[in-house]
């Protein structure tokens, strides 16, 4: 979820205050215009990544792997904007190498390895599920706001991104109704139904065992569930109809969220970069990249103009083994219909007790 300001300034004095820049800064061989059609990223927002790279590479052993150190060979910069830069248009510019490393970067695969494993283990920082009472009223407020639905933590769809051609992999995707992403996890075979993403994943099992209480994620394609909110399948009044479009509406962000990122970081559209790069550092690259769309959020960092339409979410494919509808589910999402969609009907639940009573 999103941190607070002072959160982030306070983050940024402390990055600037262990991590000393490199005496030369390859951002100074850019103007602003140049530097965000390289990386799709402002100065002040690249400072900053490069900053949380150069700390935690110095602080966390963990980083030490072999890709790891071949970033830490040259300039931490250096290396970051190598990086950005793949991770910008899916290739690394001819221009951008020769600026950035004075014609002495031998192996970018390998440094676009190093950061990404280095960024994807910063999501411990900036990818955050709602864990306390506060952040759960927050988030289900902010999503009750935008679309009516209420007790909702989140929004939940399956990610496809493509490796190659026809294979794809696809990551479990949770975001706020700001498109902040909450949660990144399960890199798996494009033909995995959301249904086993869900269940298999650590989120799933944690909302399905009842460790975040009695709140929502808000899917489609997926079993109505205690913990997953579906659409009616097929709505029998106007209720269900005005819920139903609410659920579209609010669900529409997660597409919104991902077509910004997939503008932003192109490389999201094709990532067999490096054939010695395994499928793990492939899932390195999804999940850096998500990092990277949070903190190019709290920046306020535009996302480039789309070059066509954006792209819809994959239904993916549909587990064929039968199910029972939980009856205990099936009553809860009739009871929150009739409570909130009915004509006239305006919920009376004060934001305090949201999520007490489903």
């Amino acid at each position: 979820m999103a941190f607070a300001l002072p959160v982030w300034l306070a983050l940024h004095e402390e990055l600037l205050a262990h991590g000393a820049p490199d005496s030369a800064d390859p951002l100074d061989d850019f103007d602003d215009d140049a530097l965000f059609q390289a990386f799709h990223l402002t100065r002040p927002c690249i400072a900053f990544v490069a900053d949380a790279v150069r700390v935690r590479m110095k602080n966390n052993a963990a980083f030490r792997s072999p890709a790891a150190a071949a970033a830490a060979a040259v300039s931490v910069d250096a290396a970051v904007l190598v990086a950005l830069n793949y991770y910008a248009h899916g290739a690394s510019s001819a221009d951008v190498l020769q600026r950035v490393g004075r014609g002495r970067l031998a192996d970018p695969p390998a440094l676009i390895c190093g950061v990404s494993e280095v960024v994807a283990g910063m999501a411990d920082q900036f990818i955050s599920f709602p864990l306390l009472r506060d952040a759960k009223l927050h988030v289900a407020s902010q999503i009750k706001e935008a679309c009516g639905i209420p007790h909702a933590i989140g929004v939940l769809a399956p990610a496809h991104f493509r490796i190659r051609a026809p294979l794809t992999r696809r990551s479990q995707v949770i975001c706020d109704s700001e498109g902040n992403v909450l949660s990144v996890e399960k890199c798996c075979v494009g033909g995995t139904c959301e249904q086993e993403m869900w269940e298999t994943s650590f989120k799933g099992r944690e909302m399905e065992e009842e460790l975040h209480g009695p709140y929502w994620v808000i899917g489609k394609g997926y079993h109505l569930s205690k913990h997953v909110m579906t659409p009616v399948s097929e709505p029998a009044n106007d209720n269900e109809v005005r819920f139903n479009e609410a659920h579209a509406k609010i669900h529409d962000v997660m597409r919104t969220t991902l077509g910004s990122m997939k503008r932003r970081f192109r490389c999201l559209m094709q990532l067999g970069f490096a054939q010695e790069c395994s499928l793990d550092k492939k899932a390195d690259v999804i999940k850096a990249c998500s990092v990277l769309h949070n903190i190019a959020k709290k920046f306020s960092v535009p996302a480039p103009p789309a070059a066509g339409k954006i792209e819809p979410l994959h239904p993916g494919n549909q587990n064929s083994v039968p199910f029972n509808i939980d009856p205990e589910a099936l009553q809860a999402r009739q009871e929150l219909i009739q409570r909130n969609f009915s004509v006239g009907s305006a919920s009376k639940d004060p934001p305090s007790n949201a999520g007490e009573n489903l």
